[in-house]
């Protein structure tokens, strides 16, 4: 009964402590996402456009939101095994969260959740020559966290361009 009670009151103390981050899944405040990030998973259903060489491979390095409303983001991705930088701008939408680019087909990129602090994902489809393809990408605020690859391209690993700064 001692034990039982030791565990009781040891997991009340814990508790109080216990502080879980906010994940945010709807009203977006967009000023909130800028800053440094890490490309760390990528996720789709036509994996080959993911995969190495892929035209949606891309690290991310910077996210801005301006102030008309739209995200700019400072992303590398690998063109005959050159980093090569990128900027480019996704107008906003009508839809909180939602932005709209011109690459490789028309694209949506909305976020799917973020808490702000650590972690963002994002929530792209792609429109080209009749085909839609969907991919997930998640990015963190340092290069410290991975999940694991299962069925998703890691981009932790040490073959992209990440590994030349």
């Amino acid at each position: 009964m001692a034990l039982l009670l030791l565990s009781l009151g040891l997991s009340v103390i814990a508790a109080q402590e216990f502080n879980p981050r906010i994940v945010v899944q709807r009203n977006y405040n967009m000023a909130r996402v800028s800053g440094v990030w890490y490309s760390i998973f990528m996720a789709s259903d036509d994996l080959n456009r993911i995969k190495e060489n892929g035209d949606l491979r891309v690290f991310v390095r910077n996210i801005e939101h301006l102030k008309n409303g739209s995200l700019k983001f400072d992303f590398e991705f690998m063109v005959q095994g050159e980093c090569v930088a990128v900027v480019v701008v996704c107008e906003k939408t009508e839809k909180n969260g939602e932005y709209f680019i011109n690459y490789e087909g028309e694209n949506t990129v909305a976020v799917s959740e973020t808490d702000y602090r650590l972690f963002i994902t994002f929530h792209l489809q792609n429109f080209r020559n009749g085909t839609k393809t969907h991919a997930l990408a998640l990015y963190e605020t340092c290069k410290k966290y991975g999940l694991g690859p299962q069925n998703i391209v890691d981009l932790t690993n040490e073959d992209h361009c990440y590994s030349k700064r």
